[in-house]
């Protein structure tokens, strides 16, 4: 007999002037080849909702979502076992990749709100599938009810990507200040900054290793010419280009560096084990035409991969709850409309 999994959500979002929406139950088979997941739970309904991260005690989740009457994305807060998501964000501008710190007292992440109220526009695709990495991007700490906004960053061009280290005297980010994409630290008050990374191309969506000796991130390393030259004319334009990216891990003060993965493909939002001694991430090396993204699971003793998800869309942004007893992600599984992102959960089966 083929297991059920059933979930039920009620979709109302503290203040967004959105009326409450009356709960709502789906079920449907679990897919046997997900071994390493049991008791899967979707805990959003609509909508765009991507980058869930757990709090330090595993209570609560921060993610983003473009949904009712937000046109692009906004920053919420929801409990880990499902319920109603508050928004934390000014509601202005875009933001993206929010993490808790270590404490539970504030958020951290980036909002384009200072650049204007309205959301910037679109990447233009005329130049193939490109990321936007707008330079009005900004760092911003908030607490959990949205109060006390303050801001960290001032600096030209793109800051973002940002997380905590585990004992909270680190924040890790990505910016372009040095005109690349290079990854940084800096103290959570947003001084001694320092950079990490030295390589033309895309350096970003790091993470610290529990115990925060290593640093995981994804990586587009440019050592041609012509790639070099359509990297800066892109970057110029606030894009990158993301159809190549691998996977890399250093040490926490930027030494030691070493590619993990060479799989071709786009392979990015890597996160620790709970015992450090391999990384999930999304990839689409497995698919024909690029479209599909699973989790995938790599060894870092000996390189061997493993496929964790096996959805025919996407499934990225995993992280492990801090017991490493539970995994969050986003999947198109289940959407009711084609593309829809949700957030789900699951206990970690080793």
């Amino acid at each position: 007999m083929r297991t059920l999994v059933t979930t039920c959500v009620l979709a109302t979002i503290v203040g967004s002037g959105v009326p409450p929406r009356s709960a709502r139950c789906e079920t449907w088979p679990a897919d046997e080849r997900e071994t390493h997941l049991r008791n899967i739970t979707q805990l959003t309904f609509g909508g765009q909702n991507a980058e869930a991260y757990f709090s330090a005690d595993g209570k609560q989740l921060v993610f983003q979502s473009t949904r009712d009457s937000f046109p692009c994305d906004q920053i919420f807060t929801m409990p880990s076992t499902g319920g109603t998501p508050t928004l934390i964000s000014t509601g202005k501008g875009r933001t993206t990749c929010s993490f808790w710190a270590p404490d539970g007292q504030s958020i951290i992440y980036a909002s384009t709100h200072l650049g204007g109220s309205e959301c910037p526009p679109e990447p233009d695709f005329s130049q193939g599938y490109v990321w936007a990495v707008y330079g009005s991007y900004e760092l911003f700490l908030v607490r959990p009810d949205g109060s006390n906004l303050t801001r960290l960053t001032s600096s030209p061009g793109y800051d973002a990507e940002a997380v905590y280290s585990h004992d909270g005297k680190t924040i890790l980010f990505t910016s372009s200040r040095d005109n690349d994409l290079e990854l940084y630290t800096m103290r959570p008050d947003g001084t001694d900054v320092r950079r990490l990374t030295h390589h033309v191309g895309y350096d970003g969506g790091a993470f610290f290793s529990p115990g925060d000796s290593l640093i995981c991130w994804r990586a587009d390393h440019r050592d041609d010419s012509a790639g070099q030259a359509d990297f800066q004319a892109l970057l110029a334009q606030d894009l990158i280009r993301p159809a190549r990216l691998e996977l890399f891990v250093m040490r926490a003060d930027g030494s030691n560096q070493k590619q993990v993965t060479n799989l071709g493909g786009a392979n990015f939002c890597p996160f620790f084990t709970p015992d450090a001694s391999g990384i999930i991430f999304s990839s689409n090396h497995h698919a024909k035409d690029g479209r599909e993204f699973d989790l995938f699971l790599v060894n870092l003793a000996d390189g061997k991969v493993e496929q964790i998800t096996f959805t025919p869309e996407f499934d990225g942004f995993p992280m492990f709850s801090p017991d490493g007893k539970r995994l969050a992600w986003c999947s198109n599984r289940h959407g009711k409309v084609r593309g829809e992102t949700n957030v789900f959960v699951a206990d970690w089966v080793k």
